[in-house]
């Protein structure tokens, strides 16, 4: 049995809510820090007895007595919900930021691609920020010379190689950023959602360079994203975070299947009470989102002959332009079936929504889907503007035969779908 390339250890990283957290993007200048020490210092002499904003009610523990271990080409997926800690698991594991208590040991050079530009520096060419790179990850200029070709083509930004960083596209940032971790051979390679942003050509892409780096070079690679189908495609270890903490940890399949089980609202429908707390922005808000039968009443189990509505309930706080509504639907194993917005016709994108409260609903045929259990996730975006927000897993539904005669539509048939179609038999 090989040695552990990672080892956590009752890990913890607290923040203190209303200070700026390690790794915020934004710059702090030297009077920055003046300023906010004055400011505190001011508050102190004014109210001396008042207790100060580091009292144990302003803490927060995004991580919480984590420990794991990972052997030598192994390819972990983590799992968890929003804010469940993930991404800050990925940041003390890539040394950008500190834990508060525990200790990670690592075994071999790190490349992180946490988020889009991580270790990118703006005013530097695409050609350039390689050679960075590179020497960030301890290699020569010889090594990256050789990787040079492989990374420029896999990266497909050839025609702007020497300009500024500053100047590219977010899903550019992100072929570059993926090409040069992936290739300059780190022994542990740290992937976010930031996949999220390309394509889903070059998504494809970089899960299949994934494969092949833990497959054929022995590589570690942790993998975070909110894709069930990649994860259990990619990962053959699974830890499942949840509200900081480490929940379970086994087999992808097994993990993925717990989690999506745990995650979904049995009821049908999932309404949120406290409108602060809503998912959404100054823009728009997630009010609720139901599944409907075709006599219009809530419910999670579907008969697979009948057709059902997704409703999605919102309100607009600003006017909004090229917004689409929509959700996701998959399946037990993750796999997205298909992911309809109320923004499908081109032309309507253009007409700008109001404040006000507003439906989404979309009809779905019956006599489509196959018997078994699906998931829906809410999401609202401009497309090439950014997601106004996304909430994974929040209902799931039952689609099986509830009526009529079971035998003439047995739930054993295999695929996704079960469509009734009409045949011809004729003798030739």
């Amino acid at each position: 049995m090989s040695d552990p390339v990672i080892q956590v250890e009752n890990l913890g990283k607290k923040y203190v809510l209303g200070q700026q957290q390690q790794g915020s993007s934004r710059y702090v200048a030297l009077r920055d820090v003046l300023s906010d020490r004055a400011k505190v210092l001011g508050r102190r002499l004014r109210h001396p007895l008042k207790p100060q904003a580091n009292s144990r009610q302003d803490e927060f523990w995004a991580l919480k007595d984590v420990s794991f271990e990972v052997k030598q080409g192994e390819v972990v997926g983590i799992i968890g919900r929003n804010g469940a800690g993930k991404s800050t698991l990925l940041k003390v594991l890539s040394r950008i930021t500190e834990p508060t208590t525990g200790r990670v040991r690592l075994r071999g050079r790190v490349a992180s691609l946490l988020e889009v530009g991580t270790g990118f520096h703006p005013e530097l060419t695409g050609r350039e920020n390689i050679f960075l790179n590179g020497a960030i990850l301890g290699m020569s200029r010889a090594e990256i010379n050789r990787k040079f070709d492989e990374i420029v083509d896999f990266a497909e930004v050839e025609r702007f190689l020497d300009t500024p960083v500053k100047r590219y596209s977010s899903g550019m940032y992100v072929r570059l950023a993926f090409a040069v971790a992936a290739h300059l051979e780190p022994e542990i390679l740290v992937v976010d959602e930031v996949l999220a942003v390309g394509d889903a050509a070059f998504q494809k892409k970089c899960l299949g360079k994934m494969g092949d780096v833990a497959a054929n070079n022995g590589k570690t690679i942790l993998f975070v994203s909110h894709n069930m189908a990649a994860v259990n495609r990619l990962c053959t270890v699974g830890i499942w975070i949840e509200k900081g903490n480490v929940k379970q940890i086994g087999s992808t399949e097994k993990i993925v299947s717990t989690y999506l089980n745990s995650n979904a609202d049995l009821e049908g429908e999932h309404r949120w009470r406290n409108f602060d707390k809503a998912p959404g922005n100054s823009k728009i808000k997630l009010l609720a989102i139901r599944v409907l039968n075709q006599n219009q009443e809530i419910c999670s189990t579907i008969d697979s002959q009948e057709p059902f509505s997704v409703e999605i309930e919102y309100q607009i706080l600003k006017e909004l332009k090229g917004a689409r509504i929509g959700f996701f639907f998959n399946n037990s194993e993750g796999v997205v079936i298909f992911a309809p917005n109320d923004n499908e016709n081109a032309a309507s994108g253009n007409n700008p929504r109001k404040p006000g409260k507003y439906i989404s609903r979309c009809q779905i045929q019956g006599k489509l889907f196959n018997h078994g259990t699906y998931y829906i996730s809410a999401s609202a975006d401009i497309p090439l503007v950014g997601s106004l927000f996304f909430v994974e897993d929040v209902l799931s539904i039952r689609i099986e035969r509830t009526k009529g005669d079971y035998i003439s539509r047995p739930d054993t048939l295999p695929g996704l779908i079960c469509p009734t179609l009409f045949w011809n038999i004729r003798s030739v």
